[in-house]
């Protein structure tokens, strides 16, 4: 490592993002993981991270943020920013490294985890600890999400271990999704249709969701609605406008039984959100809708596998969570376009 520091027993990594962006961090933390076998290594990052921390083997620990000023995936409890700094100060770390992004909101706060040392990106402006200098980079302005955090374990020394994403299931998992498909035939083959998003401006229509998985049922597939409780009236109005039985599955999942799902269907076609992650995580077929999205930063690696749709706009990537303009991103791609995108081989997986 840069400035001969001694191999780390005591690592914090701060990360504290949605689940697609989490996913995308597991091939940093799998090189971290390899290179300091000895070291405990502490995710840093939102709450509801801590069950997928406890399914990595890279990952020892965790401790939820409770927000931070500036950072808006949560809202920020600033009342108990003191009792967080004190618990993870009292963990002694040698090194807490920031996987966050390009630094100018966080750097400041991993600095304060009181680490030996630090390492993490740098935007040209954010400031980090002139101290540590050597183990700060440039935060990549172009590329993939993966390979833009892969350049910082790159700088620090550390040997890569792949680029494919970490999602660990259990036998507990795909009982509880078996459980959950059981009104559908005995061995059917379904498909998988997400057409939630955690923001309106990501959202196809759902009347060509509907469009499509008309199409898919008319191949002989089971339709399998999912989503977040939060989208359990967006799944009904999208079964009503299908006008075919559907399993309405939303609200009724967990993180890992949404992934069982996504384990045994033959396809999955969905926005561009968490679950195309799970998707390109569990190696199986999807077509996913880009709305606003940077498709280069974020499409699932194998194109060949996950066939991403997206439309070139001025406005991209999209800052806005509701469409100011016509919604030209998602409008422009077509039901037709979709089903063309769709694997030849719409067959369920092998048991």
């Amino acid at each position: 490592m840069p400035c001969d520091l001694p191999a780390p027993r005591r690592v914090a990594v701060f990360r504290a993002l949605v689940l697609g962006d989490m996913l995308c961090a597991t091939p940093a933390l799998r090189a971290m993981r390899q290179a300091w076998p000895q070291a405990r290594l502490t995710l840093v990052g939102l709450p509801w991270a801590e069950e997928l921390a406890a399914r990595l083997d890279s990952v020892d620990d965790f401790i939820a943020l409770p927000g931070y000023p500036g950072l808006p995936e949560i809202p920020c409890d600033v009342a108990q920013l003191p009792a967080f700094l004190q618990a993870v100060q009292a963990r002694g770390f040698d090194l807490a490294v920031q996987l966050h992004g390009s630094g100018g909101i966080v750097n400041p706060l991993v600095a304060s985890f009181g680490a030996r040392a630090t390492a993490g990106f740098h935007d040209g402006t954010a400031w980090f600890p002139p101290a540590d200098a050597v183990r700060y980079r440039l935060w990549p302005q172009q590329g993939h999400e993966i390979e833009r955090l892969l350049a910082l374990t790159d700088h620090l020394g550390l040997p890569r271990q792949g680029l494919g994403l970490d999602f660990p299931l259990r036998p507990a998992d795909h009982a509880a999704a078996r459980a959950l498909l059981a009104p559908l035939p005995a061995g059917a083959a379904y498909a998988v249709v997400h057409a939630g998003a955690q923001l309106p401006s990501r959202r196809w229509a759902p009347a060509r969701f509907a469009a499509v998985a008309r199409q898919l049922a008319g191949q002989g597939l089971q339709i399998v609605l999912t989503g977040g409780p939060a989208e359990a009236a967006l799944t009904r109005s999208l079964a009503e406008a299908v006008g075919l039985p559907c399993l309405d599955l939303a609200g009724r999942t967990s993180l890992w039984t949404l992934g069982a799902l996504v384990d045994g269907a033959a396809c999955v076609v969905c926005n561009d959100t968490g679950i195309s992650h799970i998707a390109a995580a569990r190696g199986r077929p999807s077509v996913v809708v880009s709305s606003g999205a940077d498709v280069r930063r974020w499409a699932p690696l194998d194109a060949a596998r996950h066939r991403v749709l997206a439309q070139d706009m001025p406005c991209r990537p999209c800052a806005h969570a509701v469409c100011p303009y016509d919604h030209g991103c998602a409008t422009a791609i077509s039901v037709p376009q979709v089903l063309a995108a769709l694997p030849a081989d719409l067959r369920a997986p092998a048991p």
